[in-house]
């Protein structure tokens, strides 16, 4: 044990006198060399131009985020109102865009045309009757 105490004794100022002998002169050489002639260009700021002052001057006008009131005329109307009071058909319960029409039919002397409802029934109807949500009146039947 004692043998290992004094070789520790000796060899450790040994290995630590051989940290503190090398230079680092050509790295710092190179730390000092290497930022000559570089110089970053800094943008000068812009002027600020000074705030001008606008008037508002459109408090007359209506504001165009709120709602218009409608004036409603009473006694007076278009004349074309829907019958609201007829009896609905079949057909007037699906939407227009949703109906087929799959053929034509003549019978005594009067055209019918055949549609095709969305849940694979098939209606036939005449001029004058209904179909669609929007109260769609069948005008006339022809081969298209």
């Amino acid at each position: 044990m004692m043998k290992w105490t004094r070789l520790l004794i000796f060899m450790l100022p040994l290995t630590l006198s051989a940290c503190g002998i090398e230079t680092h002169s050509d790295l710092e050489a190179f730390v000092k060399n290497s930022g000559k002639g570089l110089r970053g260009k800094i943008i000068p700021v812009p002027e600020v131009q000074p705030y001008s002052h606008f008037p508002y001057s459109a408090f007359e006008i209506p504001n165009p985020f709120k709602p218009r009131k409608n004036k409603l005329t009473k006694g007076e109307g278009s004349g074309l109102q829907p019958d609201l009071q007829r009896r609905k058909e079949a057909l007037e319960k699906f939407p227009l865009e949703s109906l087929k029409m799959v053929g034509s039919l003549e019978q005594n002397e009067k055209s019918y045309a055949l549609i095709m409802a969305p849940d694979s029934t098939l209606h036939r109807v005449k001029a004058g009757g209904y179909l669609g949500q929007n109260f769609g009146l069948i005008s006339d039947i022809s081969e298209s």
